[in-house]
């Protein structure tokens, strides 16, 4: 679909007008999404924007007209009708086949109300063509023309330029020019409104195409004139259609396979990848006009969905005030307040936080803390780390040397890694009476070679990468005992498990213990942008600070270039002040609910494992290790995005989804399943 999109300030400021003279100039077609105000026939409802498009000799068509002379929302609820940005854009490029430019003509400016939650400005994020601006050149209109223009840009679409339209004529004075203006002061500001939008916009990289002057009723008899000032706004819609959005010679899929390295894929062989072009709500919008439901919160961090405005709102903010400034010798508010923030809702103790720039450089730190101290309290022989097999805690060399060192991916780096030590997982189901003898192999192994470990480290309740193993809680708290009576710290990996996905806000509260090291990430930024913390205990932290000089003196090495980044401090607040705010409760044991009606009849069928579900985790497990690309292609078709791999479908959807959505997850799953593609 090219073309562009055109919009106004306000209701009322001839974008009909602008939209059927690029029409004649463009031999464009105008797509209207919604037209009210329409008027009965006895051939049926005629619409007036098509009318005045075709009056002037261009081409026009409205998809959906309602009599009364009011707002999409409104004429639509009055009909018993109700409209989506995903089906008017299905409907749009629909009607779009075939033609070489079209037009969409908005109704009124950008927030006028599609339905309850969306907007015209949604529908343009979905369709994501440029934007031509409509202003009405009267008083008030810089500052509208500016917001407008903040809006539009905000939601990264490309203003492709304003045009200024007079509707009224020029003796006629604003209403809020006041009594006694006249119309010398009038014409003042109209010329002005030329001169002062071209200067600010400009600051905005948006180019002012027109100044369309009082053309009177009859724009027909004008049409000459408006053909000649509309001609630099035709142009420039020109240049953006003829504009190449691919590397000369290259198409984009196929720079990506000669150029880009995708994660634990290899270079010269890689799987099919399928480009993005949007993402609302919990949908991932795909260059050929296809939706995939999102089943995997982009790896487990986009618990609101995407496109959340206190979100970007927070973002964009900080983004004008100070996007980064470093962290060393230097504090800031953002950093402060998340700080303030998490100290609140993370289990009672943790009282000292490090901003680190990512999960595994979280996890990094973590592993230094817990050697830092234990060298501090003259313990120098405690270097190495004890935790269970099957975990996952990055891929940095640090935490891969704590990760599955047998079937985890990092077994090419064996001989690289640091050597630590690693006892069989916890054999005990979540859903299952807690056996003691799980924690024997802990215990043995803590009582012959306490004096080596600095800490254990694990994934609380859920092992996530390695396995989506969920294991009883009593096998962590049963751990908690042993790290205290041999004075051994205890870190607790929630970045995959952190704010909500098993059911309480961190998974470590299902045991009702406080680790002495946690590290978060993922769902932390709402899935926005990168960025992680490491907390302690204040143990921890002044046992560090104690270290005598040749210790290090009581400083902690480590400090990322990225630490504590304003953006990311202010995202990640915003992210955990909507969680927060909303029924993540009340969502999650939904989602628990759906994952496990819809899929429980999997247990036992041919090719499965089995089948488990935990808060708002489903998983599939297989008896082979599926054929990822085979079985990404079947998800692609079935409308769904599903990322298996190993011996594991599993989803993690949106905190948000609707039950619809969730059952098509699973259908999905289920039908892979009956035609034995996991087989």
């Amino acid at each position: 679909m090219k073309g562009c999109f055109v919009t106004a300030t306000d209701t009322e400021a001839g974008k009909t007008l602008v939209s059927a003279g690029l029409s004649c100039l463009l031999e464009a077609l105008v797509l209207k999404p919604v037209q009210t105000g329409c008027v009965q026939t006895a051939e049926g409802l005629r619409a007036p924007d098509v009318e005045a498009v075709e009056g002037l000799g261009g081409r026009a068509r409205a998809l959906h007209c309602y009599l009364p002379p009011c707002s999409p929302h409104l004429a639509c609820e009055l009909a018993r009708e109700r409209l989506s940005v995903a089906g008017l854009a299905t409907e749009l490029r629909a009607a779009a086949q075939g033609e070489t430019c079209v037009l969409v003509e908005g109704a009124g400016g950008l927030h006028v109300p599609v339905n309850e939650q969306e907007s015209m400005l949604d529908l343009m994020q979905e369709l994501g063509l440029p934007v031509l601006l409509v202003v009405a050149n009267r008083l008030g209109c810089l500052n509208q023309a500016l917001l407008s223009i903040e809006a539009v840009q905000a939601r990264g679409l490309e203003v492709a330029g304003l045009v200024l339209n007079r509707v009224v004529e020029p003796e006629c004075c604003d209403p809020g020019c006041g009594s006694t203006a006249s119309p010398e002061d009038e014409a003042r500001i109209l010329a002005d409104n030329v001169t002062s939008l071209q200067r600010l916009a400009a600051r905005r990289h948006v180019p002012l195409l027109a100044d369309i002057p009082y053309l009177g009723q009859k724009a027909c008899a004008a049409r000459e004139e408006l053909m000649e000032r509309l001609a630099p706004a035709a142009r420039r819609v020109q240049e953006l259609l003829s504009e190449p959005d691919r590397r000369a010679g290259e198409s984009l899929l196929d720079f990506d396979r000669n150029h880009l390295w995708h994660p634990y894929t290899s270079a010269t062989n890689p799987l099919p990848v399928y480009e993005v072009t949007s993402t609302r709500a919990n949908r991932l919008c795909l260059a050929d006009g296809r939706e995939l439901v999102d089943g995997m919160s982009s790896w487990w961090c986009a618990v609101h969905g995407y496109g959340n405005e206190r979100l970007i709102a927070a973002m964009t903010r900080q983004a004008q005030r100070m996007s980064h400034v470093m962290f060393g010798g230097i504090t800031h508010r953002p950093a402060v307040d998340l700080g303030r923030r998490l100290l609140e809702i993370v289990p009672q103790g943790l009282d000292w936080l490090f901003y680190a720039d990512s999960g595994s450089v979280s996890v990094e730190v973590s592993l230094k803390m817990a050697v830092q101290y234990q060298q501090a309290r003259g313990r120098a022989k405690r270097q190495h780390f004890l935790t269970p097999m099957g975990g996952y805690h990055g891929d940095t060399q640090g935490a891969m040397s704590v990760c599955d060192p047998v079937n985890g991916m990092h077994v090419l780096f064996t001989g690289l890694l640091p050597r630590h030590y690693f006892v069989e997982r916890p054999t005990c189901r979540f859903d299952k009476p807690f056996d003691p003898q799980s924690l024997e192999a802990a215990k043995t192994f803590l009582q012959n070679k306490a004096d080596e470990i600095a800490a254990v480290i694990l994934e609380p309740i859920v092992q996530g990468a390695g396995g989506m193993w969920f294991y009883h809680p009593d096998y962590l708290k049963g751990l908690r005992e042993l790290c205290d009576a041999y004075d051994i710290l205890l870190i607790c990996d929630e970045i995959a498990t952190g704010f909500g996905r098993t059911g309480r806000l961190f998974a470590c509260e299902w045991a009702g213990i406080t680790p002495d090291i946690m590290c978060l990430g993922k769902a932390l930024c709402g899935g926005m942008m990168t960025g992680a913390v490491t907390l302690a205990t204040r143990r921890v932290a002044q046992g560090i600070g104690q270290a005598p000089t040749e210790l290090g003196g009581g400083l902690l090495m480590h400090g990322p270039t990225f630490m504590a980044n304003p953006l990311f401090c202010a995202t990640a607040l915003a992210s955990v002040d909507e969680l927060l705010a909303s029924p993540w409760q009340e969502r999650v044991a939904s989602l628990q609910t759906w994952l496990h009606e819809g899929l429980a009849p999997n247990a036992g069928q041919p090719g499965v494992r089995d089948v488990r579900v935990l808060g708002a985790i489903g998983v599939v497990e297989t008896e082979k290790p599926v054929n990822m690309g085979l079985l990404q292609q079947f998800f692609v078709d079935q409308g769904v995005w599903i990322r298996p791999f190993d011996h594991l479908v599993y989803v993690m959807p949106p905190f948000t989804s609707p039950k619809e959505d969730v059952d098509r997850l699973c259908g999905a799953i289920s039908s892979a399943v009956r035609k034995g593609l996991v087989l």
